[in-house]
């Protein structure tokens, strides 16, 4: 599992808090790395992994505040980056196939709609705080249908 997010921007936590939260459920079972890092730099948190379950926060404002929901990879949308060194998800992945890199197999991105992922300060928004047992559930869900897979192979 890898959550992305920076715990002094607010809502942008959510994904490591979820992550903190489920740390002790799957200890030894799970892999959880997290990370403040995007673009290229995901590359090497997923490459060689068969299976990584993605947490983080969205701000499209297309959603209210607290809402989770499980995108595909394929829906998002390629980056016309202002550097060379920024990359979406749909580049990264695309790279780590062009490089000959052991890609997921299976990748799952699991997100929060957030109010502020911006404003420098240590909690989440209400909206936010109050779905993130909702967030937490929905990635436990994820992780023991692969569990469970993995154990009946």
């Amino acid at each position: 599992m890898l959550a992305l997010g920076n715990d002094l921007l607010g809502d942008d936590a959510a994904g490591p808090l979820a992550a903190r939260t489920l740390a002790s459920r799957y200890r030894d079972r799970v892999a959880i790395v997290e990370s403040g890092e995007a673009g290229l730099a995901l590359l090497e948190l997923i490459e060689g992994r068969r299976r990584v379950l993605i947490l983080d926060s969205i701000r499209s404002g297309a959603f209210p505040p607290g809402t989770v929901r499980e995108m595909a990879p394929e829906s998002f949308r390629g980056v016309l980056a202002p550097s060379p060194h920024y990359a979406g998800l749909p580049e990264v992945l695309a790279l780590g196939r062009r490089l000959g890199s052991e890609m997921p197999g299976e990748l799952r991105v699991l997100s929060i709609e957030v109010e502020d992922p911006f404003t420098i300060r240590e909690a989440l928004s209400p909206a936010v705080a109050s779905a993130m047992p909702r967030f937490v559930e929905a990635a436990a869900g994820i992780l023991d249908d692969w569990l469970a897979a993995s154990a009946g192979r």
